[in-house]
């Protein structure tokens, strides 16, 4: 029997998010911290500004092709749980439940906490006390500190924010992109410029197409054939998480305005303007640093790219512009960034377990709105589970887990638009895929060997990310019985 519903309680979402509105809650929930940090470890793995460039581009690619084919199935189904839902149609209920699982325990809760934890890391610019490292209480890989804490708080507060309803939400995600699409504009503007007339951009290309990889102590081996494949697959996991969570816009489907047509407007459009700001902001870094560096160089440019403090790109790159102002610059740029993009993520995600909760596969308290029509219960739960996320792991760890296992479901929805064109070839089709069956199929062969790649050389984390969604199973059926 569904739990009966308290007197300020609603049972529906209100439509009042326009396309502008989606569009940027698609680019403020990919741009996070990843754009400024992980071309670092990127250019160390291949060591060649061109194939550097190559990746950003390959990621954004797959990236506008994946969404281009989301539009298809959320015209079909402009429901609140977006993929979710897509999934569940597809290939039934148990999926879906694995899939639902997968985003509550490591998805979306690991990328909210990864993202605190930058916000966090860039806020101890300002206030050194709060830097994760310095631990107060440590069990395993338990770490307990004030900058754990300040983390955990930004996410309470978020979640507070977003229980005001949607309008609240939409008010921060709208400032807080605007802001970082004009702030990273600026950077790519100034940077290029600069690169253009000192010689900076063209000396990054020469030799563009030399690959090597480059240890932490600065020892180089040249790449090429299979050990130039697998680093480039391994150097994406960084990029693919830098421009992820594209598909949350498809889980507030039931707040959006004719969400047939601006789903995939927004999907669209968010994910190309991010693209593009990607590949501009890489050439502005080239334009600035040289790509090679040494650890033991005691300036910006001896460090280049590959050795940037801490692999904050962006800070090393302005500051051969701004000097030491440079690094409050970016700080707080990144602060701005990773704010907003939490915002966005905390927001969308609840509103999956909502539709989770509605079927009957979730906690049956976050199946209602509160008096302001939106799901209190699942945005509580989400913020305990990624508050307890906070404490555990490194944000390279949560990385993994969060790509790994986000990219191998966006390899199963878009399998699942072969399936639905198949099942039901006469379901209304508002916007049909681009480039079908090309595109979708091109997304699942290189998305499958990507994770291939992954599974090979990061077999640990990745491996941990299969199990989480493997465990979804005993207890889909475990929960299943007991309702029965």
């Amino acid at each position: 029997m569904a739990q009966p519903l308290l007197a300020d309680e609603k049972t529906e979402f209100k439509r009042s998010l326009g396309l502008t509105d989606s569009t940027l809650i698609v680019s403020g929930s990919m741009i996070g911290s990843g754009i400024f940090i992980v071309s670092a470890d990127m250019a160390r793995n291949l060591g060649s500004s061109g194939w550097l460039l190559m990746l950003w581009v390959m990621t954004g690619v797959l990236t506008v092709s994946a969404a281009l084919s989301y539009g298809e199935l959320a015209g079909m189904m402009p429901k609140a749980g977006g993929q979710y839902v897509y999934i569940g149609r597809a290939y039934g209920k148990l999926l879906g439940f694995v899939y639902g699982w997968t985003v509550f325990t490591v998805i979306q809760t690991g990328t909210i906490a990864a993202v605190a934890v930058a916000f966090t890391k860039f806020t101890a610019v300002f206030i050194p006390a709060l830097n994760p490292e310095l631990a107060f209480f440590t069990m395993g890989k338990i770490k307990i500190s004030l900058g754990s804490l300040y983390a955990i708080g930004s996410l309470v507060f978020l979640t507070w924010l977003n229980n005001q309803g949607v309008q609240s939400g939409k008010v921060i995600q709208n400032i807080f992109t605007s802001a970082k699409l004009v702030a990273l504009f600026g950077v790519i503007l100034l940077g290029i410029g600069v690169g253009l007339s000192d010689g900076t951009l063209s000396a990054n290309f020469q030799n563009a197409w030399a690959a090597s990889s480059t240890s932490p102590d600065g020892s180089v081996v040249p790449l090429a054939g299979m050990a130039l494949l697998l680093a480039f697959g391994v150097s994406m996991i960084g990029s693919l998480f830098s421009a992820d969570a594209w598909n949350n816009v498809t889980f507030i489907a039931g707040e959006i305005k004719n969400p047939r047509r601006n789903i995939p407007l927004a999907l669209f459009f968010g994910t190309l303007i991010v693209t593009v700001i990607y590949a501009l902001a890489n050439v502005a870094y080239l334009s600035m640093l040289p790509l090679k560096g040494s650890p033991e160089a005691a300036d910006v440019l001896g460090r280049g790219i590959q050795f940037a403090e801490y692999d904050r790109v962006a800070t090393a790159a302005v500051s051969t512009i701004f000097g030491d102002v440079a690094v409050a610059i970016m700080a707080v740029l990144i602060m701005i960034s990773t704010f907003g993009c939490n915002n966005g993520l905390i927001l969308a995600g609840a509103r999956l377990y909502y539709a989770m909760a509605k079927d009957g596969l979730f906690i049956k308290q976050a199946a209602t709105l509160n008096k302001n029509s939106v799901p209190s219960t699942a945005l509580w739960l989400q913020c305990l589970w990624a508050s307890l996320l906070c404490l555990s792991g490194t944000y390279g760890d949560l990385l993994d887990y969060c790509t790994f296992t986000s990219l191998l479901f966006y390899i199963v929805t878009i399998g699942g638009l072969f399936i639905l064109r198949r099942k039901e070839p006469e379901a209304e089709r508002p916007y049909r895929a681009f480039g079908y069956p090309l595109v979708p199929a091109l997304y699942i062969i290189a998305g499958t060997a990507i994770c291939v790649i992954l599974l090979m050389e990061k077999t640990f984390n990745t491996g941990m990310g299969l199990l989480i969604a493997g465990l979804g199973v005993p207890v889909f059926y475990f929960t299943q019985r007991r309702k029965n």
